[in-house]
Order: structure tokens, then C-alpha cells, then sequence
């Protein structure tokens, strides 16, 4: 299944880049379930995040790799892989992409996951869908110029 979020935001790419952060990761995560961070290596190739998420009743840990990133003047994007994933997930590939547009940026959340069938990555899109549109209040407060 895929899934694309666009977030326009007040700040020029290179502030964005440059709040691309651990400080950003953690606000972006919702309150449930809760996430302790165990790694945050950066957003460059090679980089590793692991979290905990916290369910209440059992613990899951995602780890992803950053697989791919790349920088021209008026684009930025990244690309991280899941190598440990949730027993909901059997596969992971999230795009994060940054654009000069005018005096700002969008940031652009392209996500491709895998649950195992159909009918689950189904039931999986509005959970991923709310995740990710949380983060777009966020993503203002923190590019604001």
C-alpha cells in the first residue's frame, strides 16, 4: 500500500534540513502507542533509528536504516528501510522529501508498507493515514520562520 502526506511550512529548505533532528523525530510521534528512542543516528545513508513502541500489554521494537539520501539546492529527500519491524508489518520503505517552494518548503511523507495481505494492509491505511496527518501541525511549529 502506499501512502503520500504534502505539509507546506514557512521555513526555506535549509532550515528544514537542518531541523531534521532527534529533537524533531520525537515530537512527531504521537501519544500512542509510546515510543523510547534507542538509536537516532541521523538522516544519511548508513544512519541507523531503532524505537521501542510501547502498546501497554507488549513492546515492539522498528528499526530502519537509512538506505538513501540526496541534496540539490531546492531538494532533499531520504529514504528509510525497515530491517526490524513490528509483528503488523512484513515490509517498510518511507520517502521523506523536501522542496523549496517560494518562500517556503513543502515536506512530503511517501510511505509504501506491507501488513502480509490485502485486507490488512487495508485495515492498516487510516491508522498510518492519522499517524502521519498528526504530524503536520507539528511539522509547522517547528518551520516556522
Amino acid at each position: 500500500m502506499r501512502l503520500t502526506l504534502k505539509t507546506k511550512v514557512n521555513s526555506n529548505i535549509s532550515a528544514v534540513i537542518n531541523g531534521f533532528d532527534q529533537k524533531l523525530f520525537l515530537a512527531l510521534n504521537p501519544p500512542f502507542p509510546q515510543v523510547k528512542l534507542k538509536q537516532f543516528d541521523g538522516c544519511e545513508t548508513g544512519d541507523v533509528v531503532s524505537l521501542e513502541l510501547n502498546f501497554l500489554l507488549f513492546k515492539q521494537v522498528w528499526t530502519s536504516e537509512i538506505t538513501e539520501e540526496s541534496r540539490t539546492a531546492d531538494r532533499w529527500y531520504f529514504v528509510d528501510v525497515g530491517v526490524k519491524l513490528p509483528f503488523f508489518l512484513s515490509g517498510w520503505e518511507h520517502e521523506h522529501i523536501v522542496e523549496q517552494e517560494d518562500s517556503g518548503s513543502v515536506i512530503i511523507d511517501h510511505i509504501q508498507y506491507r501488513t502480509g495481505t490485502l485486507f490488512t494492509d487495508l485495515l492498516m491505511y487510516p491508522a498510518l493515514m492519522l499517524q502521519f496527518a498528526y504530524r503536520r501541525p507539528i511539522y509547522r511549529r517547528f518551520f516556522r520562520q
